[in-house]
């Protein structure tokens, strides 16, 4: 058939205006880039899967090696060997290829630590990105174990309270001298491993050997603490074991006559320091500031500012009795206290040259039930009652913990369940133990020695 001219000029037309034949055009343009996209995303994350793999393989090596240096097993000079060699049999990713690791060590020069470095490469042959001209994807790790320059600063702050007394305060008592024991094997010269032991109740006892101390305030004190079985000078309307600075603290009257008793009289307790100085580092210097001088009948044993003397800790110790209410606050805060240079308990001074590992465990054996303002020291005080004291250590908590000082803590159930506090003051899930039975504490502190003694990895 013969088209016209104007038969033809009207097909044209037709075909010119069009559009059905045009999407498949397009989606053969866009196939590409949107393919190679797609095949990226796919290639970076293998690549990425096959680097994390590396790096964990890395940092066990690092720490493995450094170990049985540390230990005596291998010399300095099968340090690139035996880093290889455990890099190999801890790597397994199938997907890699031209895989090399490295190690080298850097022996402990003006007290800032042996190290042992590693670093590790490898690729993956990419599936889609070889459409865009490379046909592998190169990564690479590294990984320091150091070691000997992590010296620590231990702070054992123990429960005295009345509800400790029998096997309770018997095994804790075994168990931080166990503890005394593992990670003071650490130290490879006098004074790399050091502890303080703060026994509390709801005071401490910071010794009568401190009676002239400037950091000390006498205006709540009272020779005359409350006699339970004779004498009634805080009008709580309760026989009561209230001394002077709590009664007054929960707003009651005290009714006993001061006059000018001789401080030579006191029995060495503490209660809290006014707030928000309670749950503070602030230095004490004004009335405010100072730590309140306390006739507390239940004062628990004398604490004990840092020493790396063993046997001075073991002793501190084993003179812990279980009487008394329980104030975790004032323990803790004491803890961290002696973990400072600074009045009141001055710790020792940290060389600059070395990195120090502050430390506090916290063991009690129940809830919180007492401080100055709040709670009767039994859990016959109110929910609301305890709820203060608690808000008042998660404050502690998160100061303490702010000042790169690490919490454990560790609960022994009394039938109260676990604490609404002690879970979110420790430094993190695993720094929390919740115990049901006495037996557990060793198991718990060994726990503990070995978290706190492993090697320190950093990237």
């Amino acid at each position: 058939m013969t088209l016209s001219p104007s038969s033809a000029a009207t097909t044209l037309g037709r075909l010119a205006r069009d559009e059905r034949g045009n999407i498949a055009v397009i989606f053969a343009i866009t196939l590409l880039p949107v393919l190679s996209f797609v095949g990226a995303a796919i290639d970076y994350s293998r690549a990425a899967h096959a680097r994390t793999a590396m790096q964990g393989a890395l940092d066990s090596a690092a720490l493995m090696v450094a170990k049985n240096l540390s230990d005596g097993k291998i010399t300095a000079d099968q340090v690139p060997t035996a880093g290889a060699a455990y890099f190999a049999a801890l790597y397994t990713h199938t997907g890699s290829q031209n895989v090399k690791a490295s190690a080298t060590y850097t022996a402990n020069n003006g007290g800032k630590g042996s190290t042992v470095t590693m670093a590790a490469s490898g690729e993956i042959k990419s599936q889609f990105m070889q459409i865009a001209g490379f046909p592998t994807l190169d990564f690479s790790v590294g990984s320091t174990s150091t070691w000997g320059n992590n010296l620590l600063r231990i702070a054992l702050v123990l429960d005295n309270t009345g509800s400790m007394g029998g096997t309770k305060i018997s095994n804790l008592k075994t168990a931080s001298k166990n503890l005394v024991d593992k990670l003071g094997a650490l130290a490879k010269t006098p004074g790399d491993v050091m502890f303080s032991v703060i026994p509390f109740a709801s005071a401490v006892n910071v010794g009568i050997d401190k009676v002239s101390a400037t950091w000390l305030r006498w205006d709540l004190w009272d020779p005359r603490s409350e006699d339970s079985s004779s004498n009634s000078y805080c009008s709580s309307g309760r026989s009561s074991w209230y001394a002077m600075a709590m009664c007054k603290g929960h707003g009651y009257t005290w009714s006993h006559s001061v006059g000018s008793p001789s401080t030579s009289n006191w029995n060495g307790c503490v209660t809290d320091r006014d707030q928000s100085y309670d749950v503070s580092d602030a230095l004490p210097s004004a009335l405010t500031t100072q730590f309140v001088a306390d006739q507390d009948p239940y004062c628990p044993a004398k604490l004990l500012a840092l020493t790396s003397t063993a046997s001075t800790v073991k002793s501190t110790i084993d003179a812990m009795s279980a009487n008394g209410g329980t104030n975790q606050t004032i323990g803790l805060h004491w803890g961290w206290l002696s973990l400072l240079q600074q009045a009141p308990l001055n710790a020792p001074a940290e060389d600059v040259n070395n990195v120090y590992q502050h430390v506090i465990i916290l063991f009690t054996d129940g809830q919180n039930t007492v401080n100055r303002w709040n709670g009767d020291g039994s859990m016959t005080s109110s929910s609301t009652e305890r709820g203060k004291i608690d808000t008042r250590m998660e404050a502690l908590c998160t100061a303490v913990k702010a000042k790169n000082t690490t919490i454990y803590t560790v609960q022994l159930d009394d039938g109260t369940g676990v604490s609404p506090v002690l879970p979110k003051c420790a430094s993190g899930s695993a720094n929390f133990f919740m115990l049901s039975n006495p037996s557990e504490i060793d198991a718990a502190f060994t726990q503990i020695g070995t978290s706190i003694s492993k090697l320190r990895v950093s990237k």
